[in-house]
């Protein structure tokens, strides 16, 4: 769909901001629904001008689930309160939603961030400071957003091209700056694919491994996809990719790693919403009322594999409170010498970015979204193996 651009991207060295008004302009068209969009931009070595078309199918709107917006209101109404009007309006509006641009370090950015400072976006991390009092490297992490529903084109795999952003809920980066990973750390991601999180590891360090760990086929082939696309082959030896049952490595590799990302499985609230039809819907519902059980399994299993004085971050991508501290409080009280680590400086840094909700009690944080700001939803929770 966006092949036209791509010669645009690779040249954007030279000319960036030529190319990135011309995306813009197929951006915003794009994200209130328009199905074209044309611009003329000059090649920066032969000083031909050409044609920026970016064109796409008319696509039906998407649908909203009754039955999962039925359960939604009853659920959150309780949990959320006023706070749900506000994330309901944002769910219920595609068109609003933001999107992050984590930059890749891997690939040429010459020019790029300026070109997309030069049209609105802003740093996500303006003075996020490292948490930990380690002296070892820490690589900031580039991640650049608007204030407006813009969204850039996807930038299609090339063979032998390292793709320069990857689009991402800028809220999917906070698991990866509490987990604050240093360079020479053995690092698992237990719930990899699509492999945003494992990617933005990759952005703030350089671990001895990272392993990355996806159970389901086709997760798996889509995260393998991801990493080969946006991480050099010189690197690919600090990778390891596994298609491990994830409840199951703790007791396989038993203290072998310094961090733990668990960013597990659970109903995420903005792709359920839009369930194909009301049998998928009631189906989903079912499965939901087993996810807590799923989830305490998984982070069981990760604080077992990390090692003592290691550090586990769990997250989901619902406002769930089952989902979310349910799982917190039942592994705590189950689960002997583990320790919640305060998150108040990263939150404190991140506030005027994110809505975060106060949680009662206080075990984690969670970003609801809501208008202007419509990151999320994204539960966040930092735990230390003691011993």
């Amino acid at each position: 769909m966006f092949s036209s651009t791509l010669w645009h991207i690779e040249g954007c060295s030279r000319s960036s901001v030529l190319f990135l008004k011309s995306l813009k302009c197929a951006a915003f068209s794009l994200s209130h629904g328009h199905c074209s969009s044309s611009r003329t931009v000059t090649h920066p070595s032969s000083g031909q001008k050409s044609r920026l078309s970016v064109r796409c199918r008319s696509k039906p709107q998407r649908q909203v689930c009754k039955t999962i917006l039925q359960h939604f209101d009853a659920q959150y109404s309780e949990e959320l309160g006023e706070q749900w009007k506000s994330a309901r309006g944002v769910l219920l509006n595609p068109h609003s939603w933001q999107y992050g641009v984590l930059l890749n370090r891997f690939s040429d950015l010459t020019n790029l961030e300026q070109g997309l400072r030069a049209l609105g976006y802003t740093s996500l991390l303006p003075r996020v400071q490292p948490e930990s009092q380690s002296h070892t490297a820490h690589i900031p992490l580039q991640c650049l957003i608007h204030r407006d529903p813009v969204r850039l084109p996807n930038q299609g795999h090339q063979p032998s091209w390292l793709k320069q952003y990857f689009l991402l809920n800028a809220a999917s980066v906070l698991p990866v700056l509490a987990l604050d990973v240093r360079d020479g750390e053995n690092v698992l991601d237990l719930c990899a694919a699509p492999g945003g999180k494992s990617l933005a590891i990759l952005q703030t360090a350089t671990p001895r491994l990272l392993h990355c760990n996806e159970v389901d086929t086709h997760r798996h082939d889509w995260l393998l996809k991801t990493l080969e696309s946006y991480v050099p082959t010189t690197l690919q030896h600090l990778l390891s990719l596994t298609r491990l049952d994830g409840r199951s490595v703790g007791d396989e590799r038993p203290g072998a790693y310094d961090k733990v990302l668990v960013d597990a499985p659970c109903s995420n609230d903005r792709s359920w919403l839009y369930t194909p039809d009301t049998h998928q819907g009631d189906i989903w519902l079912k499965e939901r009322a087993q996810l807590p059980l799923l989830q305490k399994q998984l982070l069981c299993s990760a604080l077992a594999a990390v090692r003592p004085g290691g550090v586990v971050v769990y997250s989901t991508c619902t406002m769930s409170q089952a989902e979310n501290q349910s799982v917190m409080e039942a592994v705590l009280a189950s689960y002997q010498g583990m320790e919640l680590l305060d998150l108040t400086q990263l939150i404190d840094s991140l506030s005027d970015h994110f809505g975060f909700a106060h949680l009662h009690p206080p075990l984690g944080h969670l970003v609801i979204p809501k208008k202007g700001q419509t990151w999320g939803p994204m539960y966040v929770c930092r735990l230390k193996r003691v011993y």
